[in-house]
């Protein structure tokens, strides 16, 4: 039969399901990534303080090992709801970094090379896209900040017993939420800039930028009016604000952690609505 006699026929066979689609893409970026050299180095340097930590955490637990050291100098281990925010903070500037090298070879080769159409033309919707986008994000966050943070919740836990546990179970849970909340912002900041910039290094840039020029700006006007809402606008100083009030720790004078999440809101939704304009199967040229 010749080839234009043949009539169309919808595919009729088995499909994957849409868990099997959305793991398709973050299991190739991350292969991908973990060539990256920087991305490899960040991932190293960010496992020394958590080893430091864990550190921490067996000498208040065992501080009859420090034998010979005034008592006024160990008076500051205490596995408390200070010392996990002050790891969320550091953990958390490891997570900028990343997003940085990580974030903008995701979406800007598609949008430079045109492959947007190719993925849309499959079982795969824009939702599924991004998602399976921040999915990748996500997947390079976890190690190195809410898998260690639990690691060393739970080591606490059993260094110190159930009881402190049972006590405590708020700084885990604090951790972890606190944890996710962070690396969604930052994933959305690193999507957008990628979507925005088709250039890789400049799109890098700009995720770094775009959280040192919000805090400058941020805090330059919170001088300039002589008021304390413009800091809220400081993520990673909002951010640790939310931080503080769910763990439980004193917070820093300014925004407190609703201002500071509202805020975090609305500019989320906004970068939302970036993504939802740039991320098309087709480009109209006026």
């Amino acid at each position: 039969m010749a080839v234009h006699r043949r009539g169309y026929r919808r595919y009729e066979g088995e499909r994957t399901g849409r868990a099997a689609r959305l793991l398709v893409l973050p299991r190739f970026a991350w292969n991908q990534l973990m060539k990256q050299r920087f991305v490899v180095v960040i991932f190293m340097l960010a496992l020394f303080w958590p080893v430091a930590c864990m550190l921490f955490v067996y000498l208040a637990n065992h501080r009859d090992l420090l034998i010979g050291v005034p008592a006024d100098l160990t008076g500051f281990l205490n596995v408390n709801a200070t010392f996990f925010v002050t790891f969320m903070n550091a953990q958390a500037t490891f997570a900028v970094l990343l997003a940085a090298f990580a974030g903008p070879s995701l979406i800007a080769p598609d949008l430079g090379n045109g492959a947007l159409s190719l993925y849309f033309s499959r079982p795969f919707s824009r939702g599924d896209y991004l998602l399976a986008r921040m999915l990748v994000l996500l997947g390079i966050f976890a190690p190195v900040t809410w898998i260690p943070g639990i690691a060393i919740f739970l080591m606490q836990s059993g260094l110190a017993g159930w009881d402190w546990m049972a006590g405590n179970w708020v700084l885990g849970a604090g951790v972890v939420a606190g944890f996710l909340l962070w690396t969604f912002f930052v994933s959305l900041v690193a999507m957008t800039c990628s979507a925005y910039v088709k250039w890789r290094m400049v799109a890098g840039a700009l995720v770094l930028g775009t959280f040192f020029v919000l805090a400058g700006a941020a805090e330059i006007t919170a001088e300039v009016l002589e008021a304390e809402w413009p800091s809220a606008f400081n993520p990673a100083r909002a951010m640790n604000q939310i931080w503080c009030t769910m763990l439980g720790a004193e917070p820093i004078p300014g925004p407190d952690a609703l201002q500071s999440l509202l805020t975090l809101a609305a500019l989320s939704v906004v970068m939302m609505v970036v993504l939802n304009r740039k991320i098309r199967p087709v480009e109209v040229l006026s």
